[in-house]
């Protein structure tokens, strides 16, 4: 019997989580995050970590894995999933891999593709002027160089910003050029399974969820990360947004404004990545027999 990894999908707030919780039960398995952020343990609010109960209902695998302080990106997110993976077959048939960092999904189903070197002077200077000119101008920098890959990126985070920017003007090409050139074959069957709903709802799903956070303590736990805010992973939606409001620049009411326009962005970023995966097998996340409809399609 082939074994297979069955990957959910789809923008934040959609309802995943709970759905591959469902499956994994179902499967009698366990759950590998895809989440560029649920790994970093000093996150939990911001991320929509799942909370203790989902953690304990079912083995989770790269949740609150790693620190702030690591590095973490595509590539050491595919090894560890690998690993992770390969384990978990030698007792079990199937895995659930659950997400919405496309990337790194991308880098578990087919690796990641090479880029040639570049003349490290071009990082240095993008990177003084980041540091000098700050993240909007780095948005810019992109938006016009590399409008294609603007079109899908994560706009909030200047190091994939930066490294884009690093590629187009040392290579003169998009480092979406690179991507899907050489897909690796993996000992295992990947069935994609997402979770799609109306975008009206979906949004209103977010802007609640993002006042649920504030409700958690959203606030204080950022307060207390304000010290390691020149980290790469506090450059994300849910974090970012509150400098302005500790430097007294603006009302709590709008950060929370900014947080849910910027999530919203986010999950119609996410959409258009997975949206364009012909073997994605898609779902109405609304359904009230989701767990049953897709139990019989695999």
């Amino acid at each position: 019997m082939s074994k297979t990894v069955y990957i959910i999908v789809g923008p934040t707030a959609v309802g995943k989580t709970s759905l591959a919780i469902q499956l994994a039960k179902h499967l009698k398995t366990e759950i590998i995050s895809a989440d560029a952020r649920q790994c970093f343990k000093e996150l939990s609010i911001g991320v929509a970590r799942p909370s203790i109960e989902e953690l304990n209902s079912v083995p989770h695998h790269f949740i609150a894995s790693h620190s702030i302080t690591e590095t973490v990106n595509a590539s050491v997110f595919e090894n560890y999933a690998l690993t992770i993976t390969e384990k978990l077959f030698e007792t079990k048939d199937s895995v659930v891999m659950v997400g919405g960092t496309g990337l790194y999904i991308k880098a578990f189903c087919e690796g990641l593709d090479d880029i040639p070197a570049i003349d490290p002077s071009i990082r240095k200077n993008i990177t003084e002027a980041y540091e000098a000119n700050g993240l909007i101008w780095l948005q810019n920098q992109i938006a016009e160089k590399d409008p294609a890959y603007w079109a899908q990126a994560e706009q909030e985070n200047p190091q994939r910003l930066m490294r884009a920017l690093e590629v187009m003007e040392g290579l003169g090409k998009s480092i979406l050029s690179f991507q899907g050139q050489q897909k690796k074959q993996r000992p295992f069957t990947i069935k994609m399974i997402g979770l799609e709903m109306d975008r009206p709802i979906l949004y209103d799903r977010i802007n609640d969820r993002v006042l649920q956070m504030i409700a958690d303590g959203l606030e204080q736990e950022v307060q207390c990360l304000l010290p390691q805010f020149s980290l790469n992973a506090m450059q994300t939606v849910g974090y970012s947004e509150w400098l302005p409001y500790f430097n007294k620049e603006q009302s709590l009411d709008q950060v929370i404004s900014s947080i849910q326009q910027n999530t919203r962005h986010y999950a119609k970023r996410q959409m258009t990545w997975f949206k364009k995966d012909p073997s994605v097998q898609w779902y109405n996340a609304s359904s009230l027999h989701l767990l049953d409809t897709i139990i019989a399609n695999i």
